[in-house]
Parts: C-alpha cells; structure tokens; sequence
C-alpha cells in the first residue's frame, strides 16, 4: 500500500460517496445496465432474445471479475472487449446477445453521462449545504457593523451578515448552472460506430421506427428521458467542457470566499474553526493558521486548472471521434468531480462553526470611522451655516494631519478634536460624536441581507429540506 502512489484526493480529502461514484465497481456495473438495457430493449422490439437471457444478466450486473477482465484486456488491448468476454463466461447462455449492434461508446459514453449526472447531484445537494449554513451566518450576523474594504484600504463599512452575502450570491450562481445543466443532460443513446445507426437499422431489416424506439426505450430504461439529437461516435466533448466549467465556477467561489477568511484571520475578526489539539505551527505554538481555508485555495487552483483539459480536447477532436480524449477524460473527469467535491466538504466544515470577534470588529470600525463619518460632519456644519467648499477643503487638511499623526506617530486617530477645535465647523463635541453611530453608514445592509435570503436563498433550501444538516468530519 505504501510503495506505490496514492492519489491524495482519494486518501485525504474527497468524500466515499464521490469516490464511489467514479469507482470501477460503479463503471463496470453501469456497462452492464446498459447492455441489460439494450438486449431487453431489442427484445421488446421483436429481436430473438429471451426473457431468460436478459434475467441472466441483469443477475450477474454487480457480480464482477475484474481479475478476469484485466487479464483479458491484456490479450486483447481493449477494454469493453474485455469486459464483455468477462461477463460473457458468467452468462453463456446469454453471450451471444451481449453488445448486440453496438458500438465502445455505447457503454463508455453513456455511462460517463449517467456518473457524470450522478456526480452533479451530490455536488448540487453539498453547494446547497454550504449556502444553507451561510444563511444563518449572515442572518445572524445581518446587524453586525463591520468595515468595509475596497482594494484593501478601509472604505464604507457594510454588516458581516451583508458580506456573506456576497460569498453566497457567487455560490447562488454557480448552483443555478449546476441545477441547468442536470435538467439539460442526456444520454448519448443508441447511435452506432459513427453516429448514423446503420447497425441497428440493419438488426431491424431497415425499420426506422424501430430504432428511434430503440433509442428511447434504452434511455428510459437508464433514467433520461431523451438522448442527444445527433452525434458521432461519441457524445460531444462540448459537453466534458461544460461540467468542468461548472466544477470550476465553484473552485473560483470558494478560493475568494476563503481569500477573505484569510484575511479576516489576519485581521482577528473572524476565525475558521480550529481543533482543540490542533496544531498551527511546528515551530510557533501560539499560531492559529487558517489551514482548512488554504487547503480550498490550494485545491481549487488544481480544479480551476483542470477545466482547461476539456476545453483543448473538445477543440481538437476530429471528424466523428479520435482517441486522443481518452486518457485525458480518465484522469480529468474523475479528478475534477473529487476535487469539488473535497472542496465543498472543507467548506462545508468551515462555516458550521466560524468564530466572530465582534469587539475586535467594532474596535477596528471605530478606529476608522472618523473619516467615514466626515461626509456627515460636513453636512451638520453646513445646517449650521458653514460654506461647504471651505469647510470640505478643512476636513481635507485635519484628514490628512489625522492620518499622519496615526501612520508617522502611531497616535490615536485625532480627526474629530481637531473639527471640535475648529471654529469654522461650529460644532461641539457632543454634536459631533452623535454622528458615530456605526449604523449610520451601513446604508441596507440589513435589509439587503433579509431580501437576498427571502428571495434568493429560501426557495432553494426549501425545495432540499430533506437534505440539508450533514456535517462534515474531515480527514485531516
């Protein structure tokens, strides 16, 4: 086990249900579906295959000999020829039938269809997870004053409920291009070596009818309601590109969703949860490093990364298919499913316990406030018969002297002693401090929040109800 390598989205991070999804048991059995399906289907419209055959191998679907499969792709250097020489020596009787007018993409494409799908599903149900937890982050911190920041520098504060906001509408995004393409997915169907059906138009003796039901009974049987209207060989890899796309919306979400708890750390405004015996540091014990939020950063630049292998081999196929996609999508599709998958789950684990430091918050706010709070000043004194333009050119001069005595000298910030002081403003102390309120300047946050989650968030989490709770354990 320990002499070979390990993938470590298998060994540390994705979850047994993704992992599952794209094991070999879940392919191999899925082929076998399939051909149930076709020789049933066939069967239905009038071709000589008994009702016993088909039982025989619907029995024998997750009965697999993957030694015997793997020393026959070594003979005959082909995968699906292996597998149905494998499944025919546990049904003899029913050897003859299996594959019967179809072609590799028939088991191949489809099933990465049908995982694929499968593995959309569990993504959509974790994303609405996260969204979920996000709301009653942001509805409990909805009244919760907070600096804002542009580029990085302090500007108008908002409320940390309003700031999740912003995390999930990214997140609301990506669900809604999940949840569309789901609805949007079909099977590439029963359509022969190059797309044209000439295979099973000839088992029916030229029947067009019949193979267009063919085609639609086969696809019932697998849970999709229709197929892709044309193809060639193989489904359009147009449609790989569009699922890694999604994958990698999210990847993009989450990395500055966590940008910004990394940054809150720093700030010591809001933690990520940290273990009891957890340790930050090997060298410095006191160290509380956002470890789990790097790790989404990390993994996310890997998804995001990935995503740009479908797009180059869908723009580089030829004709009706080329091969070439086939070591690619292997690795790609897999990987691309997992790593969103330990994505969401790391985030999952995040936000059920963030740590907020409100007076932290409310320290630093205070300490900026003075300069948010100018506009305000400006217009108190103009009431009061000041010029504007003379009194705006003042708290431009006193701003800057602040900002000096603060970043030079490492004083207090000394903006409003120096208005107080100044006769021009007219202004007392008391009249002055009365425009700090902190909820004075965070404009709809707490509205925004409030209508965002009712319109937004609500229905959505509404319609999973049953799904919603799980908690996340992580590996490491």
């Amino acid at each position: 086990m320990y002499n070979k390598y390990q993938n470590p989205l298998e060994t540390r991070y994705s979850s047994k249900e993704m992992q599952f999804i794209f094991s070999p048991q879940k392919k191999f059995s899925t082929w076998r579906k399939l051909w149930v399906a076709l020789a049933e289907s066939e069967m239905e419209l009038g071709i000589n295959i008994t009702k016993q055959q088909v039982s025989d191998l619907r029995d024998k679907i997750e009965d697999i000999d993957f030694n015997l499969a793997a020393k026959y792709e070594k003979k005959l250097r082909h995968d699906v020829m292996a597998h149905i020489h494998a499944y025919g020596e546990q049904v003899p009787d029913s050897k003859g039938i299996i594959h019967l007018g179809a072609t590799s993409a028939f088991v191949g494409d489809n099933t990465d269809i049908i995982v694929i799908k499968e593995g959309l599903e569990l993504t959509r149900i974790k994303l609405v997870n996260l969204l979920f937890k996000l709301k009653e982050f942001a509805i409990e911190y909805k009244a919760l004053p907070t600096l804002g920041f542009t580029h990085f520098q302090p500007a108008q504060p908002l409320t940390v409920g309003k700031r999740a906001t912003l995390w999930m509408q990214d997140l609301l995004i990506d669900y809604y291009e999940i949840d569309n393409l789901i609805s949007n997915l079909k099977l590439r169907g029963v359509k022969g070596t190059t797309g044209t059906q000439a295979s099973f138009l000839e088992l029916f003796n030229g029947d067009n009818e019949k193979v267009k039901e063919l085609d639609k009974l086969v696809c019932n049987k697998l849970g999709f309601d229709k197929s892709i209207p044309v193809s060639g060989q193989t489904y359009t890899r147009k449609i790989d590109s569009l699922v890694m796309n999604c994958l990698s919306n999210v990847a993009q979400s989450l990395h500055k969703m966590t940008n910004d708890l990394r940054l809150l750390q720093h700030l010591k405004e809001v933690e990520e949860p940290f273990g009891k015996n957890q340790i930050g540091s090997s060298a410095m014990a006191y160290k509380r490093n956002p470890m789990r939020s790097e790790r989404i950063a990390s993994l996310s630049r890997h998804l995001i990364a990935l995503s740009l292998n479908p797009q180059m081999t869908q723009s580089s196929q030829w004709f009706e298919r080329t091969l070439d996609d086939s070591a690619n999508r292997r690795i790609t599709l897999g990987e691309g499913f997992l790593t969103a998958d330990a994505i969401l789950d790391i985030a999952n684990n995040v936000t059920s316990n963030l740590v907020v430091y409100d007076k932290v918050i409310t320290q630093r706010l205070m300490s900026e406030l003075p300069f948010m709070a100018t506009e305000n000043i400006l217009m108190k004194a103009v009431e009061k018969g000041g010029d504007r333009q003379e009194l705006h050119e003042k708290i431009r001069v006193h701003s800057m002297e602040a900002g000096k005595q603060v970043k030079v000298y490492g004083k207090t910030n000394d903006l409003l002693n120096r208005i107080a002081e100044d006769e021009t403003f007219n202004l007392n102390r008391t009249e002055i401090d009365s425009l700090l309120d902190p909820t004075l300047y965070i404009g709809r946050s707490v509205m925004q929040v409030d209508e965002f989650i009712s319109n937004e968030i609500d229905p959505i989490i509404k319609k999973y109800k049953n799904k919603l709770g799980n908690d996340v354990e992580l590996n490491v």
